[in-house]
């Protein structure tokens, strides 16, 4: 598969494991879907994952069988069992292989001490948490961390995002933007509606067809 193919990819993966954080992903992937993507849920294996609200997930697909050439994104929503051992590691792998083949990753809350686990932080803008919550992890990227809801950073190749676990919105929307769902004033009006319960910003999405 091209890079040119790949930006057509209409797949994206989420990564789904026991103790996930439900509510860090439900305005991304919702809209992505609302969009024309398909959602594959990728887990450790195919066995069925419990959430931290107890939902039980069957993945679609085993991590092992996962390609970056067959996906448009790969999304990691926090997890407690990213700071309880090495369990998730091997989805923070998976990202690496993401990222330097050129397919972007997005990572929430636990995910990205994950990411900075495996380096990949040290040379990226990136937020999360909260600044010493990642420095816990020894990673070298601690000047580059940004005081900000979500960030994308493009500037060491494939697109990464990052955001803490308060942050679902402004992680969906950056997700949004990066994947051509929404832009421009469209874009800030669903941020404003689903962040800032702007009511006034539902007559913008009413009038683009995005409501």
């Amino acid at each position: 598969m091209t890079t040119d193919d790949r930006t057509t990819t209409r797949t994206v993966h989420l990564g789904v494991y026991d103790t996930l954080a439900d509510w860090e992903t439900g305005h991304a992937t919702a809209f992505l879907a609302r969009a024309g993507y398909e959602i594959r849920t990728v887990g450790p294996t195919t066995a069925p994952v419990t959430s931290i609200g107890g939902l039980r997930i069957t993945p679609d697909l085993a991590l092992d069988d996962v390609r970056p050439q067959d996906s448009a994104l790969l999304i990691l929503p926090g997890a407690d069992r990213w700071d309880t051992g090495d369990d998730l590691a091997p989805f923070a792998a998976k990202a690496r292989a993401f990222l330097e083949s050129g397919t972007p990753v997005a990572a929430i809350c636990g995910a990205t001490a994950g990411l900075a686990r495996e380096g990949l932080l040290d040379d990226r803008d990136h937020t999360g948490a909260v600044s010493f919550y990642l420095a816990a992890t020894g990673y070298g990227g601690g000047e580059r961390y940004v005081e900000k809801d979500a960030v994308t950073d493009t500037a060491a190749g494939a697109a990464l995002v990052t955001a803490g676990p308060t942050e679902p919105v402004a992680f969906a929307r950056e997700i949004l933007s990066l994947l051509g769902v929404f832009e421009g004033e469209v874009l800030d009006a669903w941020y404003r509606l689903f962040h800032d319960s702007d009511a006034e910003a539902y007559g913008v999405l009413a009038e683009a067809g995005a409501a």
